[in-house]
């Protein structure tokens, strides 16, 4: 047993819905791309610690970290998870059903950046931010949650390490470029109190002022 079983086995145990969704994507020929529970527990622990009613995810795959950050809500809470495909949104809303929480969390269809300009133009917040999707826009993603953020909302982002490519000087990915930008934001930022755990791939946190 390594430290990340551990962590799964000891602090992050899934019920029968979180623990269908891996063999729902295989099934469906979907990317295996879902935070890992540990991931998961913590996104959790962060929305009960922070005591967010408003939480917007830009990524949601097959609603396995939904159903995390759904579940932490209070019950009046509510969760808008952003996916662009068609496919993967209907799996996710299949599993927010299962779980018997499609009450209080959507998922809305189409492109995140398209998506996050309709909700800032409505004057939409936040009070917590989950951004798990395509790497290269993070950083248009980070300004956007903080712009629609609530004063002591936090922001969340997965693989900020991004598999350690990040540390590869000579990598010009576009997506290891889009995390190098998210981390400059996070650190230099005056709007921002951040950190990087370094759970999973890397989990950045970030408070706005």
């Amino acid at each position: 047993m390594d430290r990340y079983q551990f962590v799964n086995d000891r602090y992050a145990k899934e019920d029968d819905v979180l623990q269908s969704i891996a063999p729902g994507l295989q099934d469906r020929e979907m990317p295996q791309i879902s935070v890992p529970p540990g991931i998961g527990k913590t996104l959790y622990m962060l929305v009960k610690m922070c005591g967010a009613h408003h939480a917007l995810e830009v990524g949601g795959l097959g609603g396995y970290s939904s159903i995390w950050l759904a579940r932490a809500l209070p019950a009046e809470g509510e969760l808008l998870t952003l996916e662009l495909e068609p496919d993967y949104a209907a799996f996710a809303e299949e599993n927010l059903k299962k779980a018997g929480l499609s009450d209080k969390a959507s998922v809305y269809i189409g492109d995140a950046r398209k998506s996050l300009e309709v909700l800032d133009s409505q004057r939409k917040q936040f009070d917590f931010f989950f951004i798990d999707a395509d790497k290269e826009n993070y950083p248009f993603y980070l300004e956007k949650a903080i712009k629609m953020s609530t004063p002591g909302a936090v922001i969340a982002m997965d693989n900020m390490f991004f598999g350690d490519a990040i540390f590869d000087k000579d990598d010009n990915n576009p997506s290891v470029q889009g995390i190098l930008r998210a981390h400059d934001i996070l650190t230099q930022d005056e709007r921002l109190d951040a950190t990087l755990l370094a759970v999973g791939d890397g989990l950045a946190v970030a408070r706005v002022k």
